[in-house]
């Protein structure tokens, strides 16, 4: 039986190796930005591990409750996409279709979630305030929904790559971030400096939506390009350390124009913690 304890274990030792990362213009251990420290993400990590995977709340309850606790804890919106995109792994991993593999599990979570759900998020994402959050002619979340988690994910996932997430059982993740992250680990042997190939490399294929959300798209061709150019310095080299002023250049640039790339920071996180719950499953 997998527990609660090693799930949140494994949960926070994620959001810690993402910390670790030097992520070039959202917060690391590296360089601090946008109002938010190193300690606000790590105390977010620690009091939204107990709800998220407190296996008598559903879905919607361990969202709302670890965005609750985030909120009461560091008082802004740290983790909302983390939280978003860790619930339903941990979901699946918790014991209702434990004898399927990660991603079917995923699947059959996501498949059936409801309307109370889809209300409790609702809530979650209210009380988050996150940046950028405006008004929606469907499903907008200050009102009560009225269809499911999935369904609203939908509405949103045109404007949003969490959400879309819900609808392509984490596409992104399983088919494109998680070989970035092993082919980093058996290069260079390193959890942290794997997530920040993963998280380069997503920036460099994918728009990030919270910087669509404040900018629109006039950042997103020379981010991509940018982050392309980034991904392949990382490929070639077999000490990324090489890469340190690099990478302070690109975070000082980016910072230098409040551009924050933290959809993309939540979808490494989720990709490391996808790693840990693969190696938990395969162990048990």
């Amino acid at each position: 039986m997998i527990t609660a304890e090693r799930l949140s274990e494994l949960y926070q030792e994620a959001c810690e190796i993402e910390l670790q990362a030097f992520k070039p213009g959202n917060v690391s251990v590296y360089a601090e930005g946008h109002d938010m420290t190193v300690d606000d993400f790590r105390t977010s990590a620690k009091v939204s591990a107990a709800p998220l995977c407190d296996p008598d709340y559903s879905l919607g309850e361990k969202i709302f409750y670890a965005v609750k606790a985030t909120r009461a804890a560091v008082g802004c919106n740290t983790n909302l996409g983390i939280i978003l995109l860790c619930a339903p792994l941990i979901e699946a991993v918790c014991l209702t279709y434990a004898d399927m593999p990660l991603r079917q599990a995923l699947r059959q979570v996501l498949s059936t979630t409801t309307l109370e759900d889809a209300d409790w998020v609702f809530k979650a994402i209210t009380l988050a305030s996150p940046g950028g959050l405006g008004d929606a002619d469907m499903q907008d979340v200050r009102a009560k929904a009225t269809v499911t988690l999935t369904e609203a994910m939908r509405l949103a996932s045109v404007r949003d790559r969490i959400a879309l997430q819900y609808l392509t059982d984490y596409k992104d993740i399983f088919d494109f971030a998680l070989l970035t992250y092993y082919n980093s680990m058996d290069k260079w042997g390193s959890k942290s400096w794997a997530a920040v190939a993963v998280y380069a490399g997503l920036l460099s294929q994918f728009p990030d939506s919270h910087i669509e959300r404040k900018y629109g798209n006039q950042f997103s061709a020379t981010i991509a390009d940018t982050m392309g150019r980034l991904s392949k310095k990382l490929n070639e080299t077999g000490n990324p350390e090489h890469l340190m002023p690099l990478l302070y250049e690109i975070d000082q640039e980016l910072k230098s124009k409040g551009i924050n790339p933290g959809s993309t920071a939540d979808m490494t996180v989720a990709t490391v913690f996808t790693v840990f719950l693969e190696e938990l499953i395969s162990n048990h």
